[in-house]
């Protein structure tokens, strides 16, 4: 048998050579697809369901939250296990499968468990699905600087330019940030004055998330022509705000300026982030979906910044990129990411204690700026990843 195989290679050579090239072809082919990583993800194929429970305490959240959702995940098919951590206001609970169990299906699974579950967790909780992301997928780490920009301004900045246009990024499932301060209106109600009036706190916060809204009113036929009527009720500014009527006495009216002080505020917070001990910054992390190559996720989100369109002044500073190494590459001379001015306005507002998104258009459609351009230091060539 083994004399008929070593006499067929040697008179059949052109079948034998063609047979070497598909293995090069397929060997080169898979090798250049193969992801290489600095940190491989050794996390087991897990499903996390995530429910917030504000004021809640942790044996509450146990008894009202955690269990019952527990207890509508079990008997999943092809589960490996399932646990649950229950803390002040937050129930987790992971739901193991087996490797083999395609990530998006066993997702598919547990939200149509998680259908029946709603019905018995106490109103106004609803249970959600954690990130396609693991702590493995921390690929690109940076900061937001900028001269003559305050902490709450380069905050607005990163929440509403830089974080969604990473989320477009192929690859690309969460990108979180630190530091800075949060833009709302606060407005600040007097006691005083609301005893005065015989006002109930509840019944502002009421009046002042009925007057921000719009609404339709269907159409009027004029003409041949039909016109459409719309109640335009959304607030804009501070000043806005401060017009809304409360209530009236004997046809005078209350405004919510007569009895609150309406001001542009940071949301309370309880830490800073930190660079180099020059002061206090705004970071940000783009977090890689699970499975994807973190080489070319790292390559797609440096394109996307070559891209950006920020305010004068404003740059974007790498400070760690997940290399392809042993160990992640930390980043001491970072590039300096100019623009030029791009038109801005006012912000929307809301009730109270909400924050202000800006309301100047996306930056895909802001006014012309000028081209992106990356300035190294003269003393330190660019990092490779």
């Amino acid at each position: 048998m083994l004399q008929r195989i070593i006499d067929f290679h040697l008179q059949q050579r052109w079948v034998v050579l063609l047979g070497v090239i598909v293995i090069i072809v397929v060997g080169v082919t898979t090798m250049l697809s193969l992801p290489v990583d600095a940190f491989p993800d050794l996390t087991n194929n897990q499903v996390v369901i995530v429910t917030e429970c504000p004021s809640m305490a942790p044996s509450e959240v146990e008894q009202l939250v955690t269990f019952p959702i527990e207890s509508a995940l079990m008997g999943i098919p092809r589960t490996e296990g399932i646990r649950s951590i229950s803390k002040l206001g937050l129930s987790m609970v992971t739901l193991i499968f087996e490797d083999s169990v395609n990530t998006w299906f066993a997702r598919q699974l547990v939200n149509e468990r998680l259908q029946e579950a709603r019905g018995r967790l106490p109103q106004g909780l609803d249970p959600t699905l954690g990130p396609m992301a693991t702590a493995f997928g921390e690929v690109y780490q940076y900061t937001i600087e900028g001269k003559g920009y305050s902490a709450m301004d380069l905050k607005t900045i990163h929440d509403w330019q830089i974080r969604y246009a990473l989320r477009t990024v192929r690859g690309v499932n969460e990108v979180n940030s630190w530091g800075g301060e949060t833009k709302q209106y606060t407005i600040e109600v007097d006691p005083a004055k609301l005893q005065r009036y015989g006002l109930q706190l509840r019944t502002v916060f009421d009046r002042v998330r009925e007057n921000n809204s719009n609404f339709g009113g269907g159409f009027i036929e004029h003409a041949m022509e039909q016109y459409t009527v719309r109640g335009l009720g959304r607030t804009q500014d501070i000043a806005d705000l401060a017009r809304i009527v409360v209530v009236a006495h004997a046809g005078t009216p209350v405004l919510l300026r007569d009895i609150a002080e309406i001001k542009l505020m940071a949301m309370p917070r309880q830490g800073a982030t930190l660079r180099d001990g020059k002061g206090e910054t705004v970071s940000g992390m783009a977090i890689m979906l699970k499975g994807e190559n973190g080489k070319q996720v790292i390559e797609r989100v440096k394109a996307k910044f070559a891209t950006l369109r920020l305010p004068d002044g404003v740059r974007v500073n790498p400070s760690t990129i997940r290399a392809t190494s042993s160990t992640a590459q930390s980043v001491p001379s970072v590039p300096r990411f100019s623009r030029a001015a791009c038109s801005s306005s006012s912000s929307s507002s809301s009730s109270s204690a909400t924050s202000a998104p800006p309301s100047s258009s996306p930056p895909s459609s802001r006014s012309p700026c000028s081209s992106a351009s990356w300035a190294w230091p003269s003393s330190a060539s660019p990092p490779t990843s």
